[in-house]
């Protein structure tokens, strides 16, 4: 396992993932941007907010909704000893069909989302992604 710090975060992460150069023009929010393979991927964002678990469980749920996406599950869950939320979704566009796994944590006015975008359908990166998650510290 490696680690990656940022400021104010830290996870670690299989030595298989690969970290990317975060593409902090298009997305200024982003801190974190990994990948296995050509199939998966993983983005973490940050940025201050005033929602809170409750209201951005629904935002998302509407947005996902909204873009054609079909939500598989979505639940409140305690990870990395801190509570979340767990969304599970499937999006189907003309050129690609794929899952989309996602974990949002808002602490001290902050929201982190850490989002896997994947085609593996074997469960492995899901997998993988969740033993990323529950490494997630926020630093003090």
């Amino acid at each position: 396992m490696r680690t990656f710090n940022a400021g104010k975060i830290t996870f670690e992460y299989p030595d298989m993932w690969e970290v990317e150069k975060a593409d902090i023009l298009s997305n200024p929010d982003c801190i974190a941007t990994l990948s296995k393979g050509q199939d998966n991927l993983i983005n973490a964002v940050m940025f201050p907010t005033a929602t809170n678990l409750d209201d951005y469980k629904i935002f998302m749920e509407d947005a996902i909704s909204d873009d054609g996406g079909v939500i598989i599950a979505s639940d409140f869950v305690r990870i990395a000893d801190l509570d979340s939320i767990k969304l599970h979704a499937n999006m189907d566009t003309p050129e690609i069909n794929f899952d989309i796994h996602t974990y949002v944590f808002i602490e001290k006015g902050d929201i982190y989302i850490f989002e896997l975008r994947t085609l593996d359908v074997s469960g492995e990166s899901e997998r993988e992604f969740k033993n990323i998650i529950e490494t997630f510290k926020i630093l003090k």
